[in-house]
């Protein structure tokens, strides 16, 4: 079955960051994730919480500047490469403070196409700090994934699709320790077949997150057809975190163990 994972800065907002953990234990998730902890929550009273309620922490990003106030973060600006290696330097001291939570995986965001920027100029730019970035994360275990986001929730942003991102890891020669991070949501969005993504993705999948259309609310509240993809989601990616990215304050649409069902009964198609 789908290993499900709450997303800690979407889901129980309602809640302050140190009892959100237990909440997602309550709801029936294994896992958690946070996108931006840094700031938020200690690392070890992040780690103290997370094992107290049983669930393991899967993944954190690496900070990303000023992406999340809308400018185009760090990764993949020309001129902010020292600031992206000191966010490097701050992800892994978290990760250290973790200790035995520690997760396995990290999130790299390519951010926006800065002003006065060419595309060219700017993946140039990403796959020279990841190529810097990499060794780092691998001495520690760690695995680097790239995430793809929707230009309509995020104009400019640099990685659109999967195959955005296979062409970044073609271009660094398929490294160990990189891979992508898929958002179903984000990928629905572009338009993407996702029924043929997870068949034969174009890039390994190292994570999975979702969240319906168009709504980016809890499955079930749009169009997309959880069951099936639940279901290849278990056949074609079973190692991997699932990891539950949509607006909910509360636990009331929190239900893994529904869609446990729901992949179950896609299997049947």
């Amino acid at each position: 079955m789908p290993h499900f994972a709450a997303n800690l800065s979407m889901l129980f907002t309602d809640l302050p960051w140190p009892e959100r953990p237990a909440a997602a234990a309550r709801a029936g998730f294994a896992g958690v994730e946070i996108q931006f902890p840094y700031e938020a929550i200690a690392a070890d009273t992040l780690a103290a919480v997370c094992a107290e309620a049983g669930v393991r922490l899967c993944l954190i990003n690496v900070p990303a500047g000023d992406l999340m106030q809308g400018g185009p973060g760090l990764a993949a600006v020309p001129g902010r490469e020292a600031a992206f290696a000191q966010a490097v330097d701050a992800c892994l001291a978290y990760l250290a403070a973790l200790g035995a939570q520690a997760p396995g995986r990290v999130n790299v965001l390519a951010g926006r196409l800065a002003d006065g920027v060419s595309r060219t100029q700017a993946l140039a730019t990403l796959c020279a700090n990841l190529r810097a970035a990499l060794p780092r994360f691998q001495a520690r275990g760690v695995t680097v994934g790239l995430e793809a986001i929707n230009r309509h929730d995020m104009p400019g942003f640099l990685l659109n699709t999967a195959d955005d991102i296979a062409a970044v890891l073609a271009e660094l020669g398929q490294p160990a320790g990189l891979d992508a991070q898929i958002d179903l949501y984000h990928m629905a969005r572009e338009g993407v077949d996702l029924s043929a993504l997870l068949r034969q993705p174009p890039a390994p999948i190292g994570h999975v997150q979702f969240a319906d259309v168009p709504g980016r609310g809890a499955p079930g509240t749009g169009a997309l057809d959880w069951p099936t993809l639940f279901a290849l989601v278990e056949q074609h990616c079973p190692e991997v975190w699932c990891a539950a990215e949509y607006r909910q304050a509360s636990a009331d649409q929190a239900q893994p163990a529904l869609w446990q069902g729901w992949a179950a009964q896609g299997r049947g198609r």
